[in-house]
């Protein structure tokens, strides 16, 4: 969900680069004949880093590592050039199998990430992500602290703001906790009988909590506790989230008193927070982030798909059109009003939202603006497609930069422990 991307991105396997390496080192391993001869290159010159080698065994992929550092060089030229960088952070890897990025590299690498995400439609705003470097912190406690601090600061009293919460990452021996959670704030969802009441899409995670001790009152917008795991053999620790941590508008429609009587509400802000973010072979895997709803997420999928809160017959009743058959497009009708609604809604209480139409032409700029700068865009049409008034929009009508599924950095399924 939001507009960074829907946290089900399906994950595919990594594929290699084409042509090997992509800066065209020819490796030489250790021990090979060819590593004791003299260089060429005058003492008064620093030599160029190593090559990493695809061969290693350590945790993290000096590959990956040493093409990350050169692109954070490429795009950020103030840096300088970047074989200094590279000979220290390949040294770093053969000598603890992983390294740590500097601040600057964290920074941009989540950004890049962000660009990177082909089923996001709001990557226009890539540069403006507000990242927090929180890879000190490791305890349950901690990350659940942050995790609320995350979600008052992009909350920002309506005005919300993209940011993301980077926490420890994944070591040698050593895997960082993980998030339980799909997003930082999520509605319960809790059966009774054959019904469920609240978000059947939250009904597994309120299970998971009431038998860690959780107190739930079952009611249909009841926001779900987070839950925390610090190592693969303990169990999650859960917290409530304090009052101020989850901004809420009540919806009610511009024409219809009734509509407020449906009781409907959602939160302003969709932080994913069950996605790894990989930058340069090193794995953050509790790294929440958010960008802001585009209405058609709540009105067109939250509300009204049959898996979730089902809700096109209620409004259709409520409208009195004929359900009888599909060809009244009753469904269609009571979509609009659906959505008509959430815009109404986010605008009269002052908290952001985007409509699909000014989405679409924003991100048509962002896909110019990467083509001036030589960059490709690539883009998951059936993603990047509304899912209401598809063909109205520009978006619809064009072809996109084919997925990359090796791109990085990248915001990845997590795998499990």
């Amino acid at each position: 969900m939001s507009l960074i991307f829907n946290r089900l991105r399906a994950r595919r396997p990594a594929a290699a680069p084409a042509g090997g390496c992509p800066y065209a080192h020819a490796h030489t391993p250790a021990g090979h004949p060819a590593a004791a001869r003299p260089s060429p290159t005058p003492p008064s010159t620093p030599p160029p880093p190593p090559s990493p080698s695809p061969s290693s065994s350590s945790f993290t992929d000096p590959e990956q590592a040493a093409e990350f550092i050169r692109r954070f060089h490429h795009e950020q030229p103030a840096t300088g050039a970047p074989d200094a960088r590279i000979r220290a952070v390949l040294d770093e890897i053969e000598r603890t199998g992983s390294y740590e990025h500097t601040p600057a590299e964290l920074a941009y690498g989540a950004k890049l990430a962000w660009r990177n995400a082909a089923r996001c439609i709001g990557r226009l705003y890539w540069r403006s992500l507000v990242v927090r470097d929180l890879r000190h912190l490791d305890s349950a406690d901690d990350i659940a602290a942050e995790c609320f601090e995350h979600l008052r600061l992009a909350g920002n009293g309506g005005r919300i703001r993209p940011v993301v919460s980077v926490f420890a990452p994944d070591r040698p021996g050593h895997p960082a906790a993980r998030i339980v959670n799909q997003q930082l704030v999520r509605y319960a969802g809790h059966r009774v009988g054959d019904a469920v009441v609240g978000d059947p899409a939250g009904t597994e995670l309120a299970t998971r909590a009431r038998d860690l001790g959780w107190k739930c009152a079952e009611d249909r917008f009841e926001v779900l506790p987070l839950l925390v795991q610090e190592r693969p053999d303990e169990r999650p620790r859960w917290y409530e989230l304090p009052d101020d941590t989850t901004l809420e508008v009540p919806l009610t429609h511009p024409a219809y008193d009734w509509f407020a009587g449906l009781g409907l509400r959602w939160y302003a802000v969709p932080a994913i927070s069950d996605m790894t973010l990989e930058i340069g072979g090193v794995r953050y895997p509790a790294a929440p982030f958010n960008g802001w709803y585009m209405g058609t997420e709540i009105g067109a999928r939250n509300l009204a798909d049959a898996d979730r809160y089902d809700l096109l017959g209620t409004v259709a009743e409520r409208l009195g059109l004929d359900t009888s058959s599909e060809r009244t497009l009753w469904r269609d009708r009571a979509l609009i009003e659906l959505n008509i609604a959430v815009l109404h809604s986010f605008q009269e209480t002052g908290v952001t939202i985007a409509d699909h139409h000014t989405e679409s032409e924003r991100f048509l700029r962002h896909v110019a603006q990467e083509k001036r700068l030589g960059r490709p865009t690539p883009a998951d049409w059936s993603w990047i497609v509304p899912p209401v008034s598809g063909g109205l929009t520009p978006v619809y009508h064009r072809y996109y930069d084919p997925v990359d599924p090796s791109l990085r950095p990248a915001f990845l399924a997590r795998e499990p422990w």
